[in-house]
């Protein structure tokens, strides 16, 4: 089965608004992905102490009510960086998840140890191009893959983007002859323009590491 050489933690988070200055997380999942199957996931509501405006309830169904009675970032927060550890994190738009996850984490004192940051939304815009968009419900329908709860819900929102992580995999594995990607080369991908992607790949036919 074609697989990331490491594990990889995909990240989402549901937050009050999108500044990571001022803004809260209402929810969390992280699902780690290994040998290209998601084997253990992290699920919270989380109650940050601020209110839930309500076209974030609207977005999103989460109510006051609901982080009223889920367990304190002071928590969660602690817990998500422990399950992360040191593994990759990836997400969908990764710069905003990693500026949550860093402003939280500062709140409690405490300073992730993930080595490596991979973004979904970066690596579909090299490797697919041509979408109208690159929203993760267009590349979903476009990839054939399905949501299987409620989307802008960070369970659903991360399985989704888990499963673009792993058919990305799936798709550098049959165009490399790889069997086992090595993380660097999504780096790379990552940093190159789209229109020279396939010309990069087919340079990596076989190649044992990036």
């Amino acid at each position: 089965m074609s697989s990331f050489n490491r594990p990889i933690v995909m990240l989402d988070f549901e937050s009050t608004g999108i500044s990571s200055s001022y803004d809260r997380i209402t929810e969390v999942a992280a699902l780690r992905i290994v040998d290209g199957q998601i084997t253990d996931r992290f699920v919270s509501l989380v109650n940050c102490g601020v209110r839930i405006p309500a076209f974030i309830t609207q977005l999103t169904g989460i109510s006051q009510a609901m982080v009223n009675k889920a367990p304190p970032a002071s928590e969660v927060v602690p817990a998500l960086i422990e399950f992360i550890g040191d593994n990759a994190l990836s997400a969908h738009n990764a710069s905003f998840d990693a500026k949550f996850l860093l402003a939280e984490s500062q709140r409690v004192h405490l300073i992730p140890r993930h080595q490596g940051l991979f973004c979904t939304l970066k690596l579909s815009r090299r490797l697919f191009p041509g979408m109208s968009n690159y929203k993760l419900a267009t590349i979903a329908q476009s990839l054939g893959i399905r949501f299987q709860g409620t989307a802008h819900r960070a369970e659903a929102d991360a399985e989704v983007s888990a499963h673009l992580l792993i058919h990305i995999a799936k798709h550098l594995a049959k165009t490399c002859q790889q069997a086992h990607i090595n993380l660097s080369l999504l780096t790379h991908i990552e940093k190159l323009a789209a229109a020279k992607v396939p010309d990069f790949l087919s340079k990596q036919t076989n190649k044992p590491k990036y």
